[in-house]
């Protein structure tokens, strides 16, 4: 349950801090905390938490009691560590309103609701609808009995769980006398039991319609749906009026399946299908299993999901897997049957017969930022600057509640603004912002003696760690720990990329990784934390209610908090480098953005119930949804409340972008007019769709106001620079998590983040390659931009803060022992056919500052003569001017210092529209370099080696220079960034007439 509502920020109690750089200081050398954390003080590198609970707070709370330790409900058969919660069947373990049962639990296809005397099952296939199609409205396929399964004579005081699987659980009734243990599961059409101690015992409403009868098989129907119960293979049934029975030959086991059947459905289809499942019928599911790796190079994220069955009689392995829609239009490889179950989420498609599927979801990218392509000089600049000096003044926690919530969202929007203010040159304020999300971090991430504010507690008994103040609910009911601990971790993440030695583990980057495992831990062994928590992966989404304990079942309001949660996992994986955490963050962003798509915007407009009226929903319940909100019934909420915060991780919110102009025009609708309030949340998810309108609107909106985690810097940020971007373009994918792809009109701009402290070069599936510089976000294409700052000259790569927030000496060794780039040029207009190799790998009519060179990766022994390998590339664009029919000429100043037998070899390529497609390109024959120190010259005068295509006029196109080892063992270097009064300068000069 997301109850993160957006009412004011609480009063802040005032509490004495240490200077940040002090604590960290004193942390570093081993010196503090010793004598202030108390004795219930769990250290974790230089941080610490409590665990006891501080004076007066409240803890996990079930059926009414703080208290009450979830094992008490959980049998000897369970597995040991953490219990699971936030689950589709979380009310089991926290009976929060029922000490006896639970509340219905929405598996799908089928409900079930434990009762004294069994389990009972429901399908329902009618949705229930109320509210208006132009305010708040919900739907709901609502648990409605269709028969218990149970024991004859069976009266249980409780339920408990005898074990669970990742998507699967198993409840447990015992009188003394009598015991029945059932599994169930989302996507299982089955229900499995074992019963002692008397007949199995089908109890209906009514009377049942029995349409087959015949030796262990019966096949029944209630309210128009079709039923077959299975028992073992020399048993038979009884029926007797609303009471279906068996004495399952002694040997206690039997199944009952769900099919899917309709009215339509022929009687022979009927027995078919019914055969078909009862292959399977005593394979009973005993467990399920989830397994993830992301494919790099091609930019997809594979997930295999598999079940595990126990023969009770025959040697079938496999069972029927219903899949839901992320799923199935995922699914790599075919074989659903053409029969489909209604559900809450849409459609569920059958797999009959296996045991596993596995799906492949495409990863769009990510970025730390937008790219500053539109905002980096004139009046934008101007605008953007006086936001951003206005917001990065004082303290950017002033007016922010003191909870985990709020902080969570004031630590959100300063990164935000230390990301910006780094992109522009701004050091001053990155730096004051750094140093405020690192005090602020720092005194949550430490429990002090006597502190009962900004701390957190770990719960022995629940295997959660709660911070202090809490809010809504994530204390008493566990709700929404992804949601604030997501802000807390992007924090982290942006402050690790300029403070390493914060980050790591010995410092307080084992405190981030306590809330990543609190929330979603990725290690299945892990000794405190539940495997993936809050992410339900069988639905693809998380849940934010700790107990889940509704009618509807457990519900989620934010879906967007629950993507910053995902991004911020992707973004500190790779600032730690943490592949583990850089991978489950992928897994779950790229399977709950698919799910996003289908069950929050329905945006194919396949899985609402045609007569529901609503375009999206404000919040997902286990039995359906609601175009509604905890806290608002403005449509700017309910719909806004799913786009919020506005990140480098939203860029899926576009993926579909003839839905956002849907979107847009029912909130329109909906609210009689446009918005006024929230307007930066939705004029940026607008952006995305049509960056135009939204910032006509924003320019004519000068005075909106504020949502309280954005700011006015930010919002313009993301609006000017998608108006000239364009849409999100997701048939290009590239060999880096940190990309973007966009379309303007049919000109791309493609755009790569580089963390690391040495250039790289990111490859896109289309083959274009840009070089990003050390710290920087880069452009090329329809927007070329090396991430340089805000006057267009040439700027350092960002420096490592240090403790204090000041800036640390520049020009300190990369990770990798070589030298860090000193320069990072912009490229203003061309205005002449020369030009001078730049590092960043840009091509400049201006020359250098400062000259260094820039390593061309060996051929590692391979001949690639002919065929680019592992180049490096300088490249510009923008170029437009007539053919001067003359030959391109060259000047590469080129070394492979002592070493022999190294080859490097060029490709120019000509794009004439700059539209991404190369019209001219020439290979020239490579060039052996010598084994003696000093650089050799590579010039084009040893002749083409291919060449296809014709030179024609540049109209704003561009010009790629590729260089790479054609042979040898060796790296070689090519020197850049030669000033103009030094020699040595490598050059090249094209056909064109420019300037």
């Amino acid at each position: 349950m997301n109850l993160s509502i957006r009412g004011g920020p609480s009063r802040r109690t005032a509490r004495r801090i240490l200077a940040a750089g002090t604590v960290t200081a004193l942390a570093a050398g081993g010196l503090i905390f010793g004598m202030l954390r108390p004795a219930d003080a769990a250290t974790v590198g230089a941080g610490s938490y409590t665990t006891t609970r501080p004076a007066g707070a409240a803890g996990p709370t079930a059926c009414g009691s703080i208290a009450t330790n979830p094992r008490q409900y959980v049998t000897g058969n369970a597995p040991t560590g953490a219990v699971p919660t936030n689950d589709w069947w979380s009310s089991l373990l926290f009976k929060r309103y029922n000490c006896a049962y639970s509340d219905p639990l929405h598996a799908h296809p089928m409900s079930f609701q434990p009762v004294s005397g069994g389990l009972g099952v429901s399908y329902t296939t009618e949705a229930a609808i109320s509210g208006s199609p132009t305010g708040v409205g919900e739907y709901h396929y609502p648990y409605t009995r269709e028969f218990t399964l149970g024991v004859a004579g069976l009266s249980a005081s409780d339920v408990k769980v005898d074990g669970w699987s990742d998507w699967t659980v198993t409840p447990y009734w015992s009188d003394g006398a009598r015991t029945l243990r059932t599994t169930i599961g989302h996507g299982l059409p089955f229900v499995y039991a074992q019963v002692t101690g008397g007949d199995a015992w089908l109890s209906f409403p009514g009377n049942p319609t029995v349409w087959q009868h015949s030796g262990n098989r019966i096949g029944f129907s209630m309210r128009g749906h079709d039923y077959v119960a299975y028992a073992p293979s020399s048993a038979s049934w009884q029926v007797s009026g609303t009471t279906i029975s068996s004495d399952l030959a002694g040997r206690g086991y039997l199944s009952v399946a769900l099919l899917p059947t309709t009215s339509s459905t022929s009687a022979a289809r009927r027995t078919a299908l019914m055969d078909s499942y009862g292959q399977y019928a005593h394979a009973h599911v005993t467990g399920s299993r989830v397994s993830w790796s992301y494919q790099q190079s091609t930019s997809t994220v594979q997930a295999t999901y598999q079940v595990s069955t126990t023969a009770r009689e025959g040697s079938a392995s496999g069972t029927v897997i219903a899949l839901y829609p992320h799923q199935w239009k995922h699914l790599d490889g075919g074989g659903p049957i053409a029969e489909t179950y209604v559900s809450a989420r849409g459609p569920m498609r059958n797999l009959v017969g296996a045991s596993s599927f596995r799906t492949v979801t495409r990863f769009q990218g990510v970025l730390p930022e937008l790219p500053a392509v539109a905002t980096s000089s004139g009046a934008d600049l101007a605008t953007l600057t006086g936001y951003l000096d206005q917001a990065a003044a004082g303290d950017p926690f002033a007016g922010f509640g003191n909870d985990t919530y709020w902080t969570g969202k004031a630590l959100g929007r300063a990164a935000r603004l230390a990301e910006i203010a780094d992109q522009l040159g701004r050091t001053a304020q990155r730096d004051h912002l750094l140093a405020a999300i690192r005090t602020r971090l720092i005194d949550w991430f430490t429990a002090g003696t006597g502190e009962t504010e900004r701390l957190f507690h770990y719960d022995q008994a629940w295997g959660t760690l709660v911070g202090y103040p809490a809010s809504y609910g994530s204390d008493t009911d566990l709700n929404d720990h992804h949601f604030h601990y997501g802000y807390y971790i992007a924090a982290a993440a942006t402050l690790a990329k300029f403070d390493p030695g914060w980050a790591t583990t010995s410092q307080y980057g084992g405190m981030v990784n306590l809330l990543i495992r609190d929330a979603n831990s990725w290690d299945r062994t892990d000794p405190m934390f539940p495997f993936l928590r809050d992410f339900d992966i069988y639905a693809g989404h998380d849940w934010a209610a700790g107990h889940g304990a509704f009618f509807a079942g457990n519900n989620q309001e934010s879906s967007s908090e629950g993507m910053n949660f995902a991004n911020a996992l992707i973004q500190w994986g790779l600032a730690t480098g943490n592949t583990a955490i850089r991978d489950a963050g992928l897994y779950i962003y790229t399977t709950q953005s698919a799910a996003i798509q289908e069950y929050w915007f329905d945006s194919a407009d396949t899985n609402f119930p045609a007569t529901f009226g609503h375009r999206s929903v404000g919040m997902v319940w286990g039995d359906g949804g609601a175009y509604a909100t905890w806290f608002s019934a403005e449509p700017e909420m309910i719909q806004g409340i799913n786009m919020l915060p506005i990140t480098g991780g939203s860029l899926y919110l576009g993926y579909r972008p003839d839905y956002i102009a849907t979107n847009w025009n029912a909130l329109v609708t909906n609210n009689g007019g446009p918005p006024t309030v929230w307007q930066d949340i939705l004029w940026s998810f607008q952006a995305l769709g049509d960056g135009a309108a939204a910032l006509s609107s924003l320019r004519a909106n000068p005075n909106y106001p504020v949502e309280e985690g954005e700011s006015r810097a930010h919002t313009f940020h993301w609006v000017r620079n998608l108006a000239s971007l364009g849409r999100v373009d997701t048939a290009i994918t590239a060999d880096t998590p940190l990309y973007a792809v966009f379309d303007r009109d049919g000109a791309r701009t493609y755009a790569a983040a580089n963390i690391t402290a040495a250039p790289v070069t990111v490859t896109f599936s289309d083959g274009t390659r840009l070089v990003v510089p050390a710290g920087r976000t880069a452009t090329t294409g329809a927007h070329t931009w090396s991430g340089g700052n805000a006057t267009g000259g040439p700027t350092d790569p960002p420096p490592t803060v240090s403790p204090t927030g000041s800036p640390a000496p520049t020009g300190s060794p990369s990770p990798t022992g070589g030298p860090s780039p000193s320069t990072s040029p912009t490229t203003p207009p061309a205005t002449s056919d020369l030009f001078h190799l730049r590092s960043g790998g840009l091509l400049s009519n201006s020359p250098g500052t400062s000259a260094t060179v820039v390593t061309v990766p060996s051929a590692g022994g391979t001949n690639h003569d002919g065929t680019p390998h592992d180049p490096v590339s300088f490249r510009v664009c923008g170029l437009t001017g007539a053919y001067r029919s003359v030959a391109t000429v060259f000047s590469l100043q080129v070394d492979a210092g002592t070493a022999v037998g190294a080859g490097v070899q060029a490709r120019i390529s000509y794009d004439f529209t700059g539209t991404g497609a190369y019209g001219r390109t020439e290979t020239y024959r490579y060039f052996a370099t010598d084994p003696l120190p000093g650089t050799e010259t590579y010039r084009d005068s040893v002749g083409l080696h291919s060449a296809s295509g014709s030179l024609r006029a540049m109209s704003n196109g561009c010009v790629r220079l590729e260089l790479w080892n054609a042979i040898g063992t060796t790296p070689t270097t090519v020197r850049v960034d030669v000033p103009a009064t030094a020699d040595g300068q490598s050059t090249l000069r094209v056909p064109f007439l420019l300037g």
